[in-house]
């Protein structure tokens, strides 16, 4: 096998890291058509679940993710894809990354971390 396994799903899991900091960025969906493009352009290209489309990551935005490296997992249906996040966030609420909301495991209490550095509305403008 010489990559993922699109006939065991036609939506592949990516989780996407910033290759500088290490920071988990985002987990979003390959279909094969868009893990093609990512190896062509070596721009990300994910499909987009709600809008049934591919969804170039920062076409709306402007916050491009450049692949660096590309790996999956032991059973071929995982991406790991490592960023040069180009722009000040990969989340579209605005954040750095998707996961800024951390869960207390003792109490299930819920804390926003890091800082928002764009603001949704106006990058979106929907």
């Amino acid at each position: 096998m010489s990559g993922p396994d699109f006939s065991k799903a036609e939506l592949i899991p990516v989780i996407a890291q910033d290759i500088a900091t290490g920071d988990v960025l985002m987990l979003a969906y390959m279909n094969q058509a868009a893990y093609q493009e990512t190896l062509q352009t070596g721009r990300v290209c994910y499909w987009s679940r709600s809008r049934q489309k591919l969804w170039r990551k920062g076409e709306e935005s402007g916050n491009v993710q450049e692949l660096k490296e590309i790996y999956y997992d032991c059973d071929a249906d995982t991406l790991l894809v490592k960023v040069n996040q180009i722009g000040s966030a990969a989340c579209h609420e605005g954040y750095k990354s998707c996961f800024f909301r951390r869960i207390d495991p003792a109490t299930g209490s819920v804390t926003v971390i890091g800082d928002r550095v764009f603001d949704p509305k106006a990058v979106y403008k929907k």
